[in-house]
């Protein structure tokens, strides 16, 4: 295979033109490197070529630790080439390795094209990730494991017919929390809790059949399945127990939470259960001030930073309910069906530590007193709001909460308001709107979500709706107007310092909602935006896969950040100084920010508004 035909089946080079792909071809050197030559050594000099491995394998050692070993086809050496700065790694001929060398000049033009910085990012993510999971023998990597590994035994089985106290019995010999329930329709499964739940407390007598009392379509889960996977799956659906199956789909057993709780000390669904059975609202409040721990146990596990916050919304979502539960204990039954929504950040399940409150209220009237009504709600808003505020999550300064008589509204007046901020072309409509875009409907026998998703939907249908949308998201804009260095503020309290949340992950959240608001669509989570943007033709792929990775890195970045200042006994915030970083670190942020600013300057374009 020629040169041009082997560069065009590997990233970037298969994202360039003919000309371009023909150029880089044309450039090429070609050298041979025997094992254990050194390439690139840490620290050393910079890189003056871009490397990529046409046969054989390269070791990458950080500090003469084994992080990676890259094989035919992958490139190395961009980040040094494109900072000018020292190799962040050392890396050596693992075998007889034959590499092509692109020269500097050629080099940076493939890795300053939109598709370059793309891969420069991922890559670096990946390295971040590679170095972390180095560590994972002595930082507790075992969320990493496969959910295979975790069962003990096969599985214990049991007719539908089978009596419930002769499931008891039968689990209760086998030392089993659950019973598989073979059926013609699938797969049923009987839990301890069914027998507490469904027997027990409804008083059914001891001849009742399994099959009455089982969950008759019991999800399961492949035992290739990361255990971290299987904790959030369990977290967010409140599942306790997944039957695993093997590649050909037969049963293995069951991974219960205990055999997933056992992989980390201070996991999620620990928390989440004990919110869930707290007593009083200073116990749910207790509970939640252990989110800081969980996430610098999860971050240490190298788990996707994407899913941190995922949990840690999942987290609140479980304390709010909670707070709603014993809040109506005290005071008596709701006076009208209702809905608690969460806003902002807590709608699209992407918070940190350094988080506060975004929620508000609806409701219906059938008749009833309206400020009877209204006060009632407000009463119960406070209480959550006072306990969330008591687990460390401040109220909301810019009070978008539904202690503010403003968010507490019935559903035909949230609809009106909704229309009337999307036919409102001002910027103060706008402003409003962008907060009240992200909803999510957390608990309540009302559905207001959907009412307010159809209004979404009619988006596109507003004229200069979408204009005012791309318009939020050109207000902030990332740091890129550096050259070696990242650009920071040059005075006052964060001198010194980026916003790694407002000139980042606020802007990519901004972006996204633009796109997929404006085109009518409902999706809740950035990255959910993005994926359903490109689906509907918004963007293309370039753009969504630039900005999901951007956010995942930034995300990664900003989460590491306020577990470090946590465990200092420090508040969390936002403003990084670039200088604790690694080179790696900071070239990653350089990278992320310039897609940012690639995709403003692009929504820029297509809907004629300015970049401030």
């Amino acid at each position: 295979m020629d040169v041009r035909s082997f560069l065009a089946r590997h990233a970037p080079f298969d994202a360039l033109d003919p000309d371009a792909l023909e150029r880089v071809a044309r450039s090429v050197e070609i050298e041979h490197f025997a094992p254990g030559t050194v390439i690139l050594t840490q620290e050393g000099e910079p890189s003056r070529h871009l490397f990529v491995i046409r046969r054989g394998a390269v070791e990458v050692m950080d500090t003469g630790r084994l992080v990676d070993l890259l094989g035919e086809g992958e490139v190395f050496g961009g980040t040094s080439l494109v900072s000018g700065e020292a190799p962040t790694a050392t890396v050596s001929a693992h075998e007889d390795t034959l590499c092509y060398l692109i020269p500097a000049d050629v080099a940076t033009e493939v890795l300053e094209t939109s598709a370059g910085m793309t891969f420069l990012v991922r890559a670096l993510r990946r390295r971040i990730v590679r170095i972390d999971e180095s560590w994972e023998g002595e930082r507790g990597g075992e969320q990493y494991r496969a959910v295979g590994s975790l069962i003990r035994r096969t599985p214990v089985v049991a007719e539908p017919s089978t009596t419930v106290a002769d499931a008891a019995a039968l689990m209760a010999r086998e030392h089993v929390s659950s019973l598989l329930v073979p059926t013609p329709e699938g797969m049923g499964i009987l839990t301890d809790r069914d027998l507490r739940t469904r027997v027990v407390a409804e008083r059914r007598g001891p001849d009742t059949p399994v099959s009455e009392v089982m969950t008759p379509d019991a999800v399961t889960v492949p035992s290739t399945t990361l255990a971290g996977d299987v904790l959030l799956r369990m977290l967010e659906n409140g599942f306790h127990h997944f039957p695993v199956t093997d590649e050909e789909g037969r049963l293995l057993g069951v991974v219960s939470d205990s055999d997933v709780m056992s992989i980390e000390r201070h996991t999620p669904f620990a928390l989440k259960a004990t919110v869930e059975r707290a007593d009083d609202r200073g116990a749910v409040s207790k509970a939640g001030r252990g989110i800081p721990e969980v996430v610098g146990a999860l971050m240490d596990a190298s788990a996707d930073p994407i899913d941190v916050g995922r949990v840690v919304g999942l987290i609140v979502d479980a304390m709010t309910r909670r707070f709603l539960e014993l809040g109506i204990a005290e005071l008596g039954d709701p006076p009208a069906p209702w809905s608690w929504l969460a806003l902002g950040s807590a709608a699209r399940h992407e918070q940190a530590i350094g988080t506060d409150q975004d929620h508000a209220m609806a409701y219906r009237l059938d008749g009833e007193p309206a400020d009877e009504v209204d006060a009632y709600f407000a009463a119960l808003a406070e209480i959550v709001t006072s306990g969330l505020e008591d687990a460390g999550i401040p109220r909301c300064r810019a009070d978008a909460m539904a202690t503010n008589a403003a968010l507490r509204r019935p559903i035909p007046a949230w609809v009106q308001r909704l229309q009337e901020w999307m036919r409102d072309i001002g910027p103060v409509g706008s402003e409003q709107l962008s907060i009240v875009l992200d909803f999510r409907g957390v608990a309540g026998p009302l559905d207001a979500q959907e009412a307010l998703d159809a209004v979404v939907r009619t988006a596109p249908t507003y004229a200069g709706f979408a204009r005012q949308l791309a318009r939020r998201a050109l207000d902030l804009r990332p740091p890129t107007g550096f050259f070696r260095d990242l650009v920071v503020e040059a005075r006052g309290e964060h001198a010194g310092t980026l916003d790694i949340k407002h000139g980042g992950t606020t802007i990519v959240s901004n972006l996204a909602r633009a796109y997929a608001i404006g085109a009518g669509l409902t999706a809740k989570r950035t990255i959910h935006r993005l994926v359903e943007a490109e689906r509907v033709g918004v963007i293309d792929e370039e753009t969504r896969v630039a900005l999901s990775e951007a956010f995942r890195f930034l995300w990664h970045i900003r989460l590491q950040h306020h577990v470090v200042l946590h465990r200092q006994g420090l508040p969390p915030e936002d403003h990084l100084d670039p200088a604790v970083l690694g080179p790696l670190a900071r070239q990653g942020l350089k990278e992320a920010f310039r897609a940012i600013s690639r995709a403003q300057r692009t929504l820029a374009l297509e809907t004629g508004t300015p970049v401030r």
